[in-house]
C-alpha cells in the first residue's frame, strides 16, 4: 500500500533520458555531458578552510532553524546584494537555513498547502516547463498542479494574472523562478510587483525561486522581497504572502554542501519551521560556518558571474545566426529551439558526443501547446564546463543543426 498520489508524480528527466540514449553507442572518444545543471568550477577554497577550523562542532546537533550566525549572514547578504533597508530583513523573524533549495521548496508547500481554498481543491501555480519538485510538492500535499504555459509569447515567464479568477481564488501557493530555469528569463520590478499584488488580491503565498539570481549577464535582478516592500501599503508587513529561495549550488559552485535558505514572510516561515522540525534535518554545523562564509564573500560569486558571462559570449557567438537561440538573461542553460527535442538529443549524442536533455521532459503535456508540450522543440543545454569543453560542445551541436538542416 503506497500514497496513491505517487503514481501522479512525473517521470524523472533524466530516468528517461538514459533510456533514450542507453541503445546509442556516440561517434567520439570522449563526451561531454551537457545535461545537469551542476557547476563544474572547483568550489572556493575557503569551504574546506572553515570546515576544518570548525571541525570541533562535527559532535554537537544543530539548531533545526540553522545557526545563528548562518542566518545573520542571509540576512546581511539580502540586504547587501537586493539594496534592502539596513535592519528590515530580522534573520531571527525572516529568514530559516535550509539544507538546499530543493527540500525547502517541497515541504514549504507541503506546509501551506491547505486540503481546500474557498470550499474548492487548493491548487498550486507553477510555470510549465518546470523545475520537478515544483510539481510534485503540488501532487503530494493533495492540490492540483497548475501548470501554466512559459513561451516567447510570455517573455518565458508564467502570465498568472491571465488565469481564471476561480482558478486563483483556491490558488494557495503559486511558485515563480527568476531567472527561469531552463529558459533564462528575468521578471523586472514592475512585473514582480505586480505579481505580489495579484498574491495579495487572490490570497495566495508567493514562492520566489530565486536560486540563479547571481547569474545575471546584463542588470542584476530583482527579489521577490524588492516587490513585496514596493507593494506594501503602510503599517503593511513589507514582506506579507512572499518567501524567496536561495541556494549556494550555483552561486558558489558548491552543490555538494547542500546549503540554501528561505526568507521573507515571518508567519509563514514560522509555519514552515514547524513541519520542517519534525520531516527535514539541518546541515551540521561545519558547514553552517562554511555556508555563512560563502554568503559574506561576494568576490568569488563575482568570480563566477564573469566565468559564466564568457560562456554566454560563447554561445552567441556560435549561435549569433541561428534563428532558435535567444540569449538567456541569467543562469546557465541555453534553451535552445530544434523542431523536436528527442530527435535532436539522439543526433547530439551519436554524432558529437554531447548529452542535453529534451525540453518535453521539462515539461507537462499540454494540448494547447504546439506538438503537445511546450518543450518538445526545445533542448536545454547546461554551460557548466570550462570555456574550451563548451566550445567544442557547442561548436560541434553547431555543426550537427547545420548539416541536419542542409540533409
Amino acid at each position: 500500500m503506497v500514497n496513491p498520489a505517487l503514481e501522479r508524480l512525473p517521470g524523472s528527466a533524466f530516468v528517461r533520458l538514459r533510456e533514450l540514449l542507453g541503445p546509442i553507442a556516440p561517434q567520439v572518444e570522449t563526451p561531454i555531458a551537457m545535461s545537469i545543471g551542476e557547476p563544474q568550477l572547483p568550489p572556493p577554497a575557503l569551504i574546506s578552510e572553515v570546515i576544518a577550523a570548525h571541525a570541533h562542532l562535527w559532535n554537537r546537533y544543530p539548531p533545526n532553524e540553522g545557526t545563528p550566525e548562518l542566518r545573520a549572514a542571509c540576512a546581511r547578504w539580502l540586504t547587501r546584494r537586493f539594496g534592502l533597508p539596513a535592519g528590515l530583513v530580522d534573520p531571527e523573524r525572516n529568514v530559516l537555513s535550509a539544507t538546499g533549495s530543493r527540500e525547502a521548496l517541497y515541504l514549504f508547500v507541503q506546509a501551506m498547502t491547505p486540503p481546500e481554498r474557498n470550499g474548492r481543491r487548493a491548487a498550486v501555480l507553477m510555470p510549465n516547463p518546470y523545475y520537478q519538485v515544483y510539481r510534485a510538492a503540488a501532487e503530494m500535499a493533495g492540490a492540483e498542479a497548475v501548470l501554466v504555459p512559459v513561451t516567447a509569447a510570455t517573455g518565458y515567464l508564467p502570465d498568472y494574472a491571465a488565469l481564471d479568477p476561480e482558478i486563483l481564488d483556491r490558488a494557495a501557493v503559486a511558485i515563480f523562478c527568476s531567472p527561469s530555469n531552463p529558459e533564462g528569463a528575468q521578471a523586472d520590478l514592475g512585473r514582480l510587483t505586480e505579481l505580489v499584488r495579484l498574491a495579495r488580491r487572490h490570497g495566495f503565498l508567493l514562492a520566489c525561486d530565486e536560486c540563479y539570481t547571481e547569474l545575471y549577464f546584463g542588470e542584476p535582478p530583482p527579489s521577490g522581497l524588492n516587490a513585496a516592500l514596493a507593494a506594501a501599503a503602510p503599517g503593511e508587513d513589507p514582506f506579507a504572502g512572499v518567501v524567496v529561495f536561495h541556494s549556494l549550488s550555483k552561486r558558489s559552485s558548491a552543490p555538494g554542501l547542500r546549503s540554501g535558505f528561505v526568507a521573507g514572510d515571518a508567519a509563514a516561515l514560522k509555519a514552515f519551521f514547524k513541519l520542517r522540525a519534525y520531516a527535514s534535518v539541518q546541515m551540521p554545523m561545519p558547514l553552517a560556518a562554511a555556508s555563512a562564509a560563502l554568503w559574506d564573500d561576494d568576490a568569488h560569486a563575482a568570480a563566477n558571474r564573469a566565468h559564466y558571462a564568457r560562456l554566454i559570449a560563447v554561445a552567441d557567438r556560435i549561435f549569433a545566426d541561428y534563428p532558435g537561440y535567444v540569449r538567456p538573461q541569467g543562469g546557465f542553460f541555453l534553451w535552445l529551439k530544434v523542431g523536436d527535442g528527442e530527435a535532436a538529443t539522439r543526433r547530439f549524442w551519436q554524432r558529437c558526443g554531447v548529452r542535453v536533455v529534451p525540453g518535453r521532459y521539462l515539461a507537462a503535456d499540454d494540448p494547447a501547446a504546439p506538438d503537445g508540450n511546450p518543450g518538445h522543440a526545445y533542448v536545454r543545454i547546461a554551460l557548466v564546463h570550462d570555456e574550451a569543453t563548451v566550445t567544442r560542445a557547442l561548436t560541434a551541436i553547431r555543426a550537427c543543426l547545420d548539416d541536419h538542416t542542409d540533409g
